[in-house]
């Protein structure tokens, strides 16, 4: 019997694991003059063949980094592998916004994600190159930089989903750094309001694109979120919402990450190769 359950427990340790594999690339930033990691997710198959694959660009929040996902949420492998995605997790700086900044030339981090980021990519990696095979998602002020960047790149981004993000920066004037970013939000309340996604899609893209919106409901941020949603429906832009019970916290984001990928994943699907 213990002969017999021994290799049983081997395999179901192996079969357990995800196969995927990690890259970590260094990304030199033309734009802000220095070089930027970068932490790569390959599908098992990546590297059995010569397939195309659709892209998730996973944005961090304000703080971390762009190994943070990586570390807190490692079931991302398992979803890389079990939806056939590449994901990339590049690092946006302790406090960007994902802005680039017209107060301080150092934070160039929409150029760097939308241009030197994307650009490195496809470059060095067997992606499908286009808006229809490539998503952006973030939690907090990655979901605030995901959408941001998807609406100012209709071009470059076909989806794009949100994770708890400060998707309207005008409550918030003396928090996370947003102030050194772009000015104070009284002298520069013009850079506030263009850059709040509440106001952005007052402008939506002419090109179809898809949205998926999530937050806790006991998250600070889920009245700005609701704001959001009331204001979409309004405009009748078509989008996902979600609200649930939940915290802005590490255990909310690894419940919604799953979903996130799989709204992208039946995207990709239906855009075909």
């Amino acid at each position: 019997m213990k002969q017999a359950f021994f290799p049983l427990a081997i395999a179901l340790i192996f079969t357990s694991v995800s196969a995927a594999s990690v890259d970590t690339a260094v990304i030199y930033s033309t734009s802000m003059h220095k070089s930027i990691k970068c932490v790569i997710v390959k599908p098992e198959t990546y590297l059995k063949g010569q397939k195309l694959f659709p892209v998730v660009y996973l944005l961090h929040g304000y703080s971390d980094r762009y190994d943070t996902y990586i570390k807190t949420i490692p079931a991302i492998k398992t979803y890389a592998d079990e939806m056939q995605l590449v994901i990339v997790c590049p690092d946006g700086g302790f406090s960007s916004w994902y802005f680039d900044s017209p107060v301080d030339s150092t934070y160039q981090y929409d150029t760097y994600i939308s241009k030197e980021v994307i650009g490195y990519i496809d470059k060095h990696y067997r992606t499908i190159p286009n808006r229809n095979h490539r998503a952006i998602v973030g939690h907090s002020m990655g979901g605030h930089g995901a959408l941001y960047l998807a609406l100012r790149h209709p071009d470059i981004f076909g989806v794009a989903g949100s994770m708890s993000g400060g998707v309207n920066l005008m409550p918030f004037p003396r928090e996370w750094d947003i102030a050194k970013r772009i000015g104070d939000s009284k002298t520069y309340r013009t850079n506030w309001q263009n850059r709040s996604i509440v106001n952005m899609v007052d402008h939506f893209p002419t090109q179809s694109m898809k949205i998926m919106i999530d937050c806790g409901v006991d998250d600070f941020f889920c009245t700005v979120n609701r704001q959001l949603h009331q204001k979409m429906l309004e405009l009748k832009i078509p989008h996902d919402y979600i609200e649930r019970p939940g915290y802005h916290s590490w255990e909310y984001w690894g419940n919604a990450i799953e979903y996130q990928l799989l709204f992208f994943k039946k995207y990709f699907d239906d855009q075909g190769n």
